[in-house]
């Protein structure tokens, strides 16, 4: 049958009954988008190009190789300006033709595709090959119309064809199922390639290459590519489980054995349903809208559970996988509307429009009780990308209010002098040294076709699909005749049960009869809305009935506590003090005084293991430090722990604002010598030698009004290292009324730096990140004001006090690396409790410590690791 593209234009009674958008009002929403994706690439322009990323709160651009490692998320890059090739056809439908003309030229003259270097196949190919074929079709575009591109004669295409072909050698596998990485000079075979050696892959990566290779094909005349692409989809389809109708999440690109078994709609499996769907639209094969209308059916029978999605096992799949849910699932009502099947789309929607107030953004991973499960955000279009196709099916001026949402929260707390910064937590409103091309290549296409009117657009978007990177490709390529160069699979069997009309429908429902009511859409909405708004409290710990309390309990724990201790001992139980202040507990059942004690040494373990996997899972509630003078102007926050004693900063609602002064001696175990400098300021300190307690109370008897402490482990990071709460000195805290927090050293290599960089520094110490309200705005009004008209005394006094740094800055010991913790055998529990604050040996001499300076402005240059746990779940 023709290949057409189902766009649900349902009537106006289906609008909310709320008052709809004005067009003055959606216009200038719509500008509001052009200006902030100026604000973006421009500054990756400026401080990154030719780099394949911008590391917006450093300015630069990121360069594989020359950054710390973030493992495979770095397999994006590969040294050829992901982020302009991933931005073309951006530039196009936002109407900059001049500026995509120039970018184009840049490609042509400045892009090499013949690196040595190991890149991921399906970030390449959706990104960079997606980008350059969508690039052409606007190229080709443009030229027809005889004003922009009349000297293109097809080289981006030339260029696609050259990196396609780079690819195909991952493909040599007895399966058709890619390598995940392939070296762009090299291939995957011999060691010069450094990879090849791999034997799984997520099946997204496997299943989501059609789109682009077809398309290749088909403006090539070359059918190599898409006949591997289709090979890879058709092991999939076949070793897909019988009974459920599911694919599980990694298999073996060798054997096809699932690896992971856990079915889902969200990060490893995502863009396979999308491209089964999206492949029948572009081409025009009835066997791919069969497939995932099967597909789509298992998933509405065991994944959806309105208004949720949850992993399955696909051999088991009334049993769930998981008990959260990954940001990358917010694609799926945006397909669903493809599909036709409204109402859950708007349910799910709903429930992640509703999360997403909740926390700014949408978590990369939240509970099944709407709270963070992983506090990450890097700024994914998929939440607006189903925004907009909600709105483009249902008219619902809501949507239009939900991508007002989604630009007023960008512009709050990710939007950063050099870009946009991804969140490195949601709860603090903290950042990362991080752009993603995606920001560019999605978010900015949907916000900006959410807004617009048909009459803004250089051409008609229903005559091109959008892949899973919102790349554009011309369905006039389902008109291109399709031959196969490469045979399938043997055993791929097509039985006539597969090719059963009666097994999937071949079009789109009435949607007039859907929705007779105009209060529909809004009555399925409400009860979401309600339910994400109760907080569900959290089941009692399960006990044996009969066996009583343990005489100590995990969460009354305290490891400075000698009476705690002593229980500890009698059950057994010893404590092994960790280099980073943590502790580990190790129960040895032979060594309690009684068998009862050692009966209670298990039920504390087992206790304090539940604890401390359910402290590690909420990542124990952080504080926010944003720095809010200039030139900051409080876009910069950096992510902080609490203390267990002064003021609880999650009661306050102001925070505590002022100015940062480095404390005499700066360990701040001492009576405090320059207290007329700390007196209403919040004293910096550095973690070591003495209680945390006895240094508040220190900088507390000087007047300062808070403090800052930072740790004194070179290289220790929030992304890395567990935050904990600081705890007391086993007195009665109630003396100290001050609010302390603790900063990794990273994080506290910034504030150091600002304090060389300029005389002065105030940041505001808070629960999460503030908005940037009058008193922020008013300031650098007021700083933006002096500049322009300043006196000459002035502008000398400044520079003089510029030029000095505090000494006590200078003047930083270090403690001794902490090394990785073994694991050790019996029953053991490492306890993410309070902090110590004891101090290592120093080993820094007066030389040290001025290379410590130089180490501070190197390691605050550093990039932010991303982290592992993401990466393996392939977020």
């Amino acid at each position: 049958m023709p290949s057409t593209l189902f766009v649900l234009m349902l009537p106006a009674a289906l609008w909310s009954l709320g008052l709809a958008m004005s067009r003055d009002e959606k216009l200038k929403l719509r500008d509001q988008v052009v200006e902030m994706f100026d604000h973006a690439y421009q500054n990756y322009m400026d401080h990154a190009y030719p780099a394949d990323e911008l590391m917006p709160l450093t300015c630069r651009g990121r360069v594989r190789g020359l950054e710390p490692s973030r493992g495979d998320v770095d397999d994006a890059l590969g040294k050829f300006s992901l982020t302009l090739i991933d931005t073309l056809d951006t530039l196009v439908l936002l109407n900059k033709t001049v500026e995509f003309e120039a970018a184009v030229r840049r490609v042509l003259k400045d892009v090499r595709l013949d690196n040595d270097i190991v890149v991921s196949v399906f970030e390449t190919n959706i990104r960079v090959l997606g980008g350059l074929l969508g690039a052409h079709s606007m190229a080709v575009m443009l030229k027809e119309e005889g004003q922009h591109m009349r000297w293109y004669q097809d080289e981006l295409l030339h260029m696609a064809k050259d990196l396609g072909l780079r690819l195909l050698p991952a493909f040599n596998t007895s399966s058709g199922l890619p390598y995940p990485r392939v070296n762009l000079k090299y291939g995957v075979r011999g060691p010069e390639t450094r990879t090849g050696t791999e034997t799984d892959t997520c099946t997204a990566c496997a299943g989501t290459i059609i789109l682009e290779f077809a398309a290749l094909s088909r403006f090539t005349g070359d059918p190599v590519f898409e006949a591997h692409a289709r090979r890879a989809l058709d092991f999939l389809w076949e070793k897909r489980q019988r009974n459920s109708n599911l694919v599980g999440t990694t298999i073996n690109i060798h054997s096809g054995e699932w690896v992971r078994r856990d079915s889902g709609v969200g990060a490893g499996i995502d863009s396979y349903y999308e491209y089964l769907l999206k492949a029948y639209v572009l081409l025009g094969d009835d066997q791919f809208l069969q497939r995932f209308n099967i597909h789509y059916a298992s998933i509405m029978k065991y994944i959806s559970q309105p208004p949720l999605l949850l992993d399955v096992h696909i051999h088991k799949p009334l049993l769930p996988a998981r008990t959260w849910m990954d940001s990358l699932l917010a694609f799926f009502p945006g397909l669903q509307v493809l599909k036709g099947d409204i109402r859950p789309a708007i349910e799910t929607h709903e429930m992640l429009y509703q999360v997403t107030k909740k926390h700014n953004f949408l978590p990369e991973a939240f509970t099944t009780d709407f709270r963070v499960h992983w506090a990450q955000h890097p700024l994914r279009p998929e939440f607006a990308e189903s925004t907009y196709f909600l709105y483009k099916a249902t008219g619902d001026p809501y949507y239009l209010e939900a991508g007002r949402t989604i630009m007023d929260n960008l512009n709050r707390f990710a939007r950063v002098p050099c870009g946009f910064a991804a969140m490195k937590d949601v709860r603090t409103g903290s950042h990362e040294d991080r752009m993603d091309s995606f920001f560019l290549a999605e978010m900015f296409k949907y916000l900006f076709l959410l807004f617009a009117d048909p009459e803004d657009l250089r051409f008609d978007v229903e005559d091109y699909i959008f892949t899973t990177e919102a790349h554009l490709l011309p369905l006039s390529l389902s008109t291109t005749p399709h031959v196969s160069s490469v045979p399938p699979n043997r055993t791929i069997p097509q039985s006539k049960q597969e090719l059963d009309d009666s097994n999937f429908d071949w079009t789109c429902p009435n949607t007039r009869l859907m929705f007779p009511d105009p209060a529909f859409p809004r009555n399925l909405r409400e009860p979401i809305r309600s339910a994400v708004d109760k907080s569900c409290p959290r089941p009692a710990a399960y006990r044996e009935p009969g066996m009583g309390a343990p005489p100590l309990r995990a969460q009354d724990f305290m490891a400075n506590n000698p009476e705690h201790l002593e229980l500890l001992r009698r059950m057994g139980v010893s404590l092994i003090h960790l280099k980073d202040g943590r502790v580990q507990l190790v129960q040895h059942a032979t060594q309690a005084v009684s068998p009862i004690a050692a009966e209670d040494g298990v039920r504390f373990m087992q206790e304090m293991m539940e604890l401390s996997s359910q402290q590690q899972k909420e990542q124990l509630p952080p504080r926010a430090i944003q720095i809010i003078s200039h030139p900051f102007f409080g876009r910069v926050v950096l992510t902080a722990g609490p203390a267990q004693f002064g003021t609880d900063l999650s009661k306050s609602s102001a925070g505590v604002r002022g100015f940062v002064t480095v404390a005499q001696p700066y360990s701040g175990c001492e009576e405090i010598t320059n207290s007329e400098m700390v007196r209403g300021h919040i004293a910096l300190l550095q973690r070591g030698q003495c209680m945390f307690a006895e240094k508040a109370r220190h900088i507390q008897k000087a007047g300062a009004i808070g403090g800052i402490v930072v740790d004194d482990s070179v290289g220790s990071s929030s992304d890395t290292a567990p935050l904990f709460q600081m705890a007391g000195d086993g007195r009665n805290t109630d003396d100290i009324t001050l609010p302390l927090l603790f900063v990794f050293y990273k994080e506290g290599n910034i504030l150091l730096e600002a304090l060389k960089e300029y005389s002065e520094v105030e940041v505001l110490l808070s629960d999460k990140a503030r908005d940037r309200g009058a008193d922020v705005q008013q300031a650098e009004e007021d700083f933006q004001t002096e500049a322009t008209a300043p006196t000459g005394s002035e502008s000398e006094v400044t520079a003089e006090d510029q030029g000095a740094a505090p000494a006590e800055g200078e003047d930083v010991g270090s403690a001794e690396d902490v090394g990785s913790t073994e694991d050790v055998r019996s029953a053991e529990a490492d306890v993410p409790k309070a902090d110590s604050g004891e101090d290592e040996e120093r080993r820094d001499d007066a030389d040290g410590a001025g290379q410590s300076v130089d180490q501070l402005l190197a390691d605050w240059r550093d990039d932010l690791e991303a982290f592992r746990q993401m990466e393996k779940d392939e977020l």
